[in-house]
């Protein structure tokens, strides 16, 4: 065994002449372990909340979408459709429009950004399974249906059973001359919801489903599109298949996969959750204090065990192996200890929901706190709290001095 690690080892777990050293090495040990299990906490909810709103984007954004570099709409000719479903991994090719409009139902108003789609959407993106009220319903026969984000519902007050009052929808014609004419200005048709649907509150206050022919009819369009929007097979290599697709578009073209449609959304939670783990490595950081002391406490205790060793020949360099090898072992126990508890509650909080979000009666998406374990988050807690464990240990025993042995047997 090797002997600085062994003699560390028994002042570790030795009864000390002076108590208050068991109790700040203790208190040192219990410190890390709070912080390590809070920050396997927090990331581990972080986690969860990242994946639960990726599975909510994952219903309403596409594997892949591909839309005009410069430029709003291009003609159904510009890109090949028959050829893109052609490509392995491609399942689902869905024709969009998406064009700003006025909806006005009774006497209230709301701006939203319209979005025709074609009849693959609905089996592309699992929209059905995020319906707050109704059925995703956009066409039946020659009749239009609307399906209105909850939000919109919400300020327009809308109601799915009101087969009197339809939803009026105004929309900016392209070729409208200036006039005091608001009607001269504008296309309009009406239309009955169908059904709300809720995913997250920067859609449900934004967008309105419709069936593309009726924004085809409304805006005037022809065989114009804005976008296409890709579903793939679940076996499929994204990668692979967004090169295939850019390739196959042109340069005119730009084909964004799902991390790249919410960039910002997805960087701000990878900032949010680093800059959480950096607030908790700082309170670690002030937590390994009681280390330092732990150590410095136990270096003037040892001095004669100090002196003892260096008069059998044991030089600087031995003496402070043993001492960092003691602050060593009150980092990684705490550490270890910490990463289990944080596990154990996370499991507890998965299986057994402790702790819930809003009473019985709230309205978010889900019930209780998600959470998701990444064992890399464990791997990247563990490697900070034994970096800071390394420097808290460094600073008392770097400034150890040679002991006088003489001095030390004569006291």
């Amino acid at each position: 065994m090797n002997f600085p690690f062994y003699i560390a080892r028994r002042y570790l777990f030795s009864r000390k002449s002076h108590n208050i050293i068991n109790i700040i090495s203790m208190i040192s040990a219990i410190g890390v372990m709070i912080v390590t299990a809070a920050l396997v906490i927090v990331l581990s909810v972080f986690n969860g909340f990242a994946r639960l709103s990726e599975s909510l984007f994952n219903s309403f954004n596409p594997d892949m979408a591909i839309s005009l570099k410069k430029g709003k709409t291009f003609g159904a000719a510009a890109v090949d459709i028959h050829r893109i479903k052609n490509i392995k991994g491609v399942k689902y090719v869905t024709e969009v429009i998406e064009e700003n409009a006025l909806m006005k139902y009774l006497d209230k108003q709301s701006i939203v950004t319209l979005k025709g789609v074609s009849s693959d959407f609905e089996k592309m993106c699992g929209i059905d399974t995020m319906m707050a009220a109704g059925h995703f319903i956009l066409q039946e026969g020659d009749l239009n249906f609307a399906v209105l984000g909850y939000g919109i519902a919400d300020y327009l007050g809308a109601n799915l059973s009101d087969y009197k009052n339809p939803i009026t929808v105004y929309v900016a014609r392209r070729d409208a001359a200036f006039s005091g004419v608001f009607d001269n200005a504008f296309n309009t048709a009406s239309i009955f919801p169908s059904g709300t649907f809720s995913i997250q509150s920067d859609f449900d206050v934004k967008y309105v489903l419709l069936p593309l022919r009726f924004m085809k009819q409304i805006l005037g369009y022809n065989d114009e599109l804005t976008s296409l929007e890709i579903g793939l097979d679940k076996k499929a290599d994204p990668a692979l298949i967004q090169k295939a697709l850019q390739e196959d578009v042109g340069d005119k073209f730009i084909v964004k996969n799902r991390y790249e449609q919410q960039e910002l959304i997805y960087k701000i939670f990878r900032t949010e959750k680093w800059a959480i783990v950096m607030i908790l490595a700082f309170i670690l950081l002030i937590a390994t204090f009681n280390v330092i002391a732990s150590i410095s406490m136990l270096i003037l205790e040892k001095k004669k065990d100090i002196a003892v060793l260096q008069s059998l020949g044991a030089g600087k360099t031995l003496v402070q192996r043993i001492f960092l090898f003691e602050g060593l072992l009150i980092s990684f126990s705490g550490a270890i200890t910490g990463l289990l508890l944080g596990a154990g509650i996370c499991w507890a909080q998965m299986h057994f929901h402790l702790i819930r979000l809003g009473d019985a009666n709230s309205t978010f998406v889900v019930s209780t706190y998600p959470v998701h374990m990444l064992p890399l988050d464990f791997l990247i807690i563990f490697v900070i709290v034994m970096l800071i464990g390394v420097l808290a240990a460094w600073y008392p025993v770097y400034n150890i001095r040679k002991v006088d042995a003489t001095m030390m047997r004569s006291e």
